[in-house]
C-alpha cells in the first residue's frame, strides 16, 4: 500500500515535512519523526508512523472509539494540517479546538467543527495539507471524498456495518480496535481475513490497534503523551 506504516530508522514510506506553529507542537507534544503521524509503538516498543498526509487523495477508516479518532486528528494537527470535522456530536470534538488554542481571542482557524452537511473546504496544498474527519455513524455519507492531493478523509465507524463495506474497501488504510465476535466475522468477510487474524481482532487490549491495508497487517500499541492525556484522558477502547 502507498500509505505505509513504517518503523523509525527505516527509509520506507518516508513522510513529508510540514511547518507548524511552535505553540501547537507544545500543546500536542507529538513523538517520533516529523511529518508523519505517529500511530503508536510496535511489539518491541519501536515508534510506528504513517504517511497519512501525502501528495495524493487518501482515505482512512477508523473502526473503534472516539479516543482513537481524536488522537489521530490531533497528531495530524501537530504536523501542520488543517482539520475539518463533520459530525453529529460537535461537543465531543471541541477538545481539538482547545488543543489548537486561540488567536486574538478567536478559535484557531486550523480546526473547524461542522455539521454533517456539505461545505466548502480549505484548499489543501503541500504546505497546508487537509485532514477531513467524517464522524457520521456506522454508515457514513461520503460528504467529503478526497479528490485532490494533500487531502485525507478519515471515516470514523463506531462499529462495522454491512452497508459500510464499500467505504471500508475503498480505504487506503484501516485502523481497527477490538471487535466483538460478530463484528470480527464481518471484518473477515469484508477484507478476506484468515481465521487467526479474525480471532486476533477479538482479543486486542484497550490500548491496541491493528493497522490493515494491502499487504499490511500490523498490530500496534497506542501511546499517549502527557499533553494528550490532559486533553483526552487515558487510552481506552470506548468513547
Amino acid at each position: 500500500m502507498s500509505t505505509r506504516v513504517r518503523d523509525a530508522g527505516q527509509n520506507n514510506g518516508v513522510a513529508p515535512e510540514f511547518t507548524v506553529d511552535p505553540a501547537m507542537l507544545d500543546a500536542i507534544s507529538p513523538s517520533g519523526d516529523r511529518g508523519g503521524v505517529v500511530l503508536g509503538s510496535g511489539l518491541k516498543g519501536e515508534p510506528l508512523t504513517v504517511s497519512a498526509l501525502r501528495s495524493q487523495p487518501t482515505r482512512i477508516v477508523l473502526v473503534g472509539g472516539l479516543y482513537l479518532a481524536r488522537q489521530v486528528a490531533m497528531r495530524a494537527m501537530a504536523t501542520g494540517a488543517w482539520v475539518v470535522v463533520a459530525t453529529g456530536r460537535p461537543a465531543a470534538w471541541q477538545v481539538l479546538q482547545q488543543a489548537a488554542g486561540s488567536r486574538d481571542g478567536r478559535p484557531s482557524p486550523l480546526v473547524q467543527i461542522r455539521r454533517l452537511s456539505p461545505v466548502e473546504l480549505p484548499r489543501p496544498s503541500e504546505d497546508a495539507p487537509l485532514l477531513v474527519v467524517t464522524d457520521g455513524g456506522p454508515t457514513p455519507q461520503d460528504l467529503f471524498p478526497p479528490r485532490s492531493p494533500w487531502q485525507t478523509t478519515v471515516y470514523v465507524l463506531p462499529y462495522l456495518h454491512p452497508q459500510a463495506g464499500t467505504t471500508a474497501n475503498a480505504a487506503d488504510l484501516v485502523l481497527m480496535q477490538r471487535l466483538p465476535a460478530g463484528q470480527a466475522e464481518l471484518a473477515a468477510r469484508i477484507w478476506r481475513l484468515p481465521p487467526q487474524m479474525m480471532r486476533q481482532l477479538t482479543t486486542l487490549k484497550d490500548d491496541q490497534v491493528v493497522a490493515l491495508g494491502t499487504n499490511l497487517w500490523r498490530p500496534l500499541r497506542l501511546v499517549t503523551t502527557q499533553k494528550e492525556q490532559q486533553l483526552l484522558g487515558p487510552v481506552r477502547r470506548g468513547d
